[in-house]
């Protein structure tokens, strides 16, 4: 473990990390400081070594080991396709009860991929917001869902989001017109939204992306409020928390 004050050196290209069973992890290059590529040797899936070996990585914050259940109850009850590294934890507030309540109201539902990669999760590095750079992620739009936000917007309709990332892919294909592909879009306060009305987030950390982005639909002054309420009431915060709804 490293001493204070000292930063962990990069693990050098071509560098094999070997597992358990024999199989070992090589590192081929990095796509940016402190983001490896890997693959594992002998042309073994990776996708194979990560669910053999692989641990579920629950938030930080959650102090205490891994069990079984976390892989179904740290997922939404829609998920589909694997890449993301953590779950969309707005969605975490949904169950199939929810669902046919909501469609029982009239409500419409569709559904969107961004996996998720870490750059979601660092902190702001620039004291000045505007000059944080995001890092790319990459996202899918079905046509299904590409129908359903005609229908929204020429009916009348409104577009509630579930979750930050579910925002950064509508607003992604609003500015770009692509249904599919790597965004790096930032959204911050000055932002003007095409695509998203509303959108259900849990309360986030300060110094984050997903703050500012919430900050950019909500306003800052209506966002600071909302959470001196939710900490009065000993609302919970972070993925396991409370939700709200910013319409």
């Amino acid at each position: 473990m490293a001493g204070d004050g000292a930063r962990a050196s990069p693990i050098e290209e071509g560098t094999r990390l070997l597992l358990e069973d024999g199989h070992a992890i090589v590192v081929q290059g990095y796509a940016r400081p402190g983001r490896a590529i890997v693959a594992g040797e002998n042309s073994v899936p990776l996708s194979d070594l990560i669910r053999a070996h692989g641990v579920l990585a629950l938030p930080h914050y959650i102090n205490r080991e891994v069990n079984p259940a976390d892989a179904e109850d740290y997922q939404t009850v829609y998920a589909s396709h694997e890449g993301a590294i953590a779950a969309p934890t707005a969605g975490l507030h949904f169950t199939d009860e929810v669902f046919r309540a909501l469609a029982d109201a009239g409500v419409r539902r569709a559904f969107v991929t961004l996996h998720i990669g870490p750059g979601t999760f660092a902190p702001l590095r620039s004291d000045v917001v505007e000059q944080h750079s995001m890092e790319a992620e990459w996202y899918v739009i079905p046509p299904p869902t590409i129908e359903a936000i005609a229908h929204a917007k020429r009916t009348g309709g409104r577009i509630i989001a579930v979750g930050t990332s579910s925002v950064r892919t509508l607003e992604s294909h609003a500015v770009t017109g692509d249904t599919e592909g790597f965004t790096g879009l930032f959204i911050h306060p000055g932002f003007r939204f095409k695509l998203v009305d509303a959108m259900i987030t849990n309360f986030h950390m300060p110094r984050t992306t997903v703050l500012a982005l919430v900050m950019a639909l909500a306003g800052r002054d209506k966002i600071l409020a909302a959470y001196r309420d939710a900490i009065r009431h000993r609302y919970r915060l972070l993925s396991y928390g409370d939700a709200m709804l910013i319409l």
